[in-house]
């Protein structure tokens, strides 16, 4: 932490934001307001997961273009009559250029095309009709697996946008229908398609009209916003009581998004989103902090292809897509399967794990030292002849640090060393780096600490193809703000002095606490998007002068670390109600990224 003395009364405290809250919600325990405001929806990818066919900029899910997109894949063809190499490949091109929608696997053919359509004489409701490609009849679409995610893309694939309003209606019945032997198809999505071609089909007997899928699509009329108090981002309105239920309703998943609970049929994610509970441990990871698969071993059911539990049995002999009927023993899987496979074979990072793991100590000022490995990602900065500060390895040749600690101009003085655990009986694993560039942040305020964040560059030796820092393992970078919540344990280490000023030359660590809001203790200095409090009720543990510019890294479920925080500032070392202060890593993502470049520290969203 800095020295005591330095107490900064310059900025103002961000104060909760009004504009865009949702009143109508305030009664709503389950829903955070402030949340709200940001106006998150399926594309926001501090929230989400995006498609494998879209990447994460400035918290936003884009379009790839299409060579960034897996080779390894199967022909596709799409409603504009052009077969595309891979089906991520087809989406990436729809992302860019809407319109051209999935048609089928495999290429395309003369005449084969896939529809949907509604039976009855209004044009926004009906019973849904579709047209496998291959097929020469429409067929009807069983009710009893039809629900409001699957009623969402058949609306969008009907020219609705904001998908449907309802799945319930007085529709009109099909005269040619005979009642016993009608046969329909069981469709399931996962909700966000464009299509219903890019859904799984099971076929199977229906029980006559009452037996069959219907949709009213979202119109915006007035009966459709009545009893709709709770206004979704695209535009929509749906019932007040709908929300935080694990259910799309509004069809962007801004319903679910902003989530202090859950109700009964949704999971709540640490980050705050509502899944649909089927999703829990079906071995996809939905919530981004992955506390969905976690502690799943002998939970998950055995599901028929293509479908969730809870959903009905099906004949897995007779699986059809929209490709048309599959041979009766074909176990082809479908594009849900497509698009999982797809997302392992996305690049995946090696951080943020160590084999190694410390007995919970009381504090980083006292207590015994750490160990060689124990952070493999913390480093010291030696300015000339002392250790001025710490910094954090996140991969390739880059140390992310505080900006108040290092200077541009000075980077030639600067060395990094690696594996430090006693500066001044110096253990055998020390590696020395020399510093090549330092890159402070353009918006740092030294009088606030405002964007306190710094990357040093290490000189990589001519005799290397890249840097190699033995005994290192880099953080993890985090790429949103809600990976880790309030109350979230965390460790910060360093060779900051004790409480009592002393020096320290041992690498020492603690477990502090993610603290909501510090503005109650900085009053007009806190500034939240940019920095993180933590510490403890008692302020037994903190960091300390001598500590900036290393690391605060939290844990999530699966043992992965994150470089949380980077200590900036604070008051009264080990002091109750002065916790320590850090820039706040997730805000600087694209920042990180533009610099080292996106593939060193993007796993997830890539």
């Amino acid at each position: 932490m800095l020295e005591n003395e330095r107490i900064y009364r310059q900025g103002h405290c961000k104060a909760d934001v009004k504009n865009g809250r949702v009143t109508s919600v305030s009664q709503t325990a389950l829903v955070d307001e402030e949340c709200l405001a940001h106006r998150y929806t399926h594309l926001s990818c501090t929230k989400v997961f995006c498609q494998p066919w879209q990447k994460c900029i400035d918290g936003a899910c884009v379009c790839k273009l299409p060579y960034q997109c897996p080779k390894n894949g199967s022909a596709v063809c799409s409603d504009n009559g052009r077969s595309y190499p891979t089906y991520c490949q087809q989406k990436s091109l729809e992302c860019l250029r809407p319109g051209a929608k999935f048609s089928n696997s495999g290429p395309c053919t003369e005449g084969g095309k896939f529809t949907v359509s509604l039976y009855g004489n209004a044009s926004a409701e009906g019973l849904v009709e579709v047209k496998l490609v291959g097929q020469d009849q429409k067929t009807f679409l069983c009710k009893r697996s039809w629900s409001i995610r699957e009623a969402h893309v058949a609306c969008r694939d009907l020219g609705f946008l904001q998908g449907a309003h309802s799945t319930h209606g007085r529709f009109q019945s099909p005269e040619h229908l005979h009642i016993n032997s009608t046969q329909c198809l069981h469709v399931h999505c996962r909700g966000l398609e464009t299509s219903l071609a890019e859904c799984a089909f099971t076929r199977r007997a229906a029980t006559g009209y009452q037996g069959l899928a219907g949709v009213v699509c979202y119109t915006g009329s007035a009966e459709s916003r009545a009893n709709a108090s709770y206004p979704c981002v695209n535009g929509k309105h749906i019932a007040q009581e709908k929300a935080c239920d694990g259910v799309d309703d509004c069809g962007d998943q801004s319903d679910e998004l902003c989530c202090k609970g859950c109700q009964r049929t949704g999971f709540h994610c640490k980050s705050g989103v509502c899944i649909p509970r089927e999703h829990r441990c079906n071995g996809e990871v939905d919530c981004i902090t992955g506390n969905d698969e976690v502690g799943c071993q002998g939970e998950a059911e055995l599901l028929s292809p293509g479908m969730d539990a809870g959903a009905p049995h099906l004949d897995p002999l007779r699986v059809w897509r929209a490709v048309g009927v599959q041979n009766s023993n074909s176990t082809l899987s479908s594009l849900l399967e497509e698009r999982k496979r797809i997302k392992s074979l996305l690049p995946v990072l090696s951080c943020g794990v160590k084999t190694s793991r410390q007995a919970r100590r009381k504090r980083v000022v006292g207590g015994k030292p750490a160990r060689v490995g124990d952070f493999p990602w913390q480093v010291a900065i030696k300015d000339d002849s002392k250790i001025t500060c710490g910094g954090i390895y996140i991969g390739g040749c880059w140390v992310l640090t505080a900006a108040h600690c290092v200077r541009a101009s000075k980077a030639h003085r600067y060395q990094i060393w690696t594996a430090l655990v006693d500066w001044i009986k110096p253990n055998a694993e020390i590696v020395v780096e020399f510093v090549e560039k330092i890159i402070v942040h353009e918006k740092y305020n030294g009088t606030t600490y405002q964007n306190d964040i710094a990357l040093i560059k290490i000189k990589k030796p001519l005799s290397r193809k890249q840097c190699e820092l033995p005994n290192s393992i880099p953080a993890c970078v985090p790429w949103s703000p809600y990976l880790f919540q309030p109350g979230h344990s965390c460790v910060v280490s360093g060779w900051g002095r004790e409480k009592d000023n002393q020096k320290v030359y041992t690498l020492q660590w603690g477990m502090v606490n993610l603290i909501e809001n510090c503005s109650r203790f900085y009053h007009d200095r806190f500034y939240k998007r940019e920095m993180e409090c933590a510490g403890t009720d008692d302020g037994s543990i903190d960091a300390c002068k001598g500590d900036s510019g290393g690391p605060l890294v939290c844990t999530d479920d699966n043992g992965v670390a994150y470089v949380w925080g980077v200590v900036s500032w604070g008051e009264n070392c080990g002091k109750p109600e002065f916790p320590g202060v850090y820039t706040k890593v997730a805000n600087y993502f694209d920042w990180i990224s533009y610099h080292v470049g996106r593939s060193l520290i993007s796993q997830h969203n890539v």
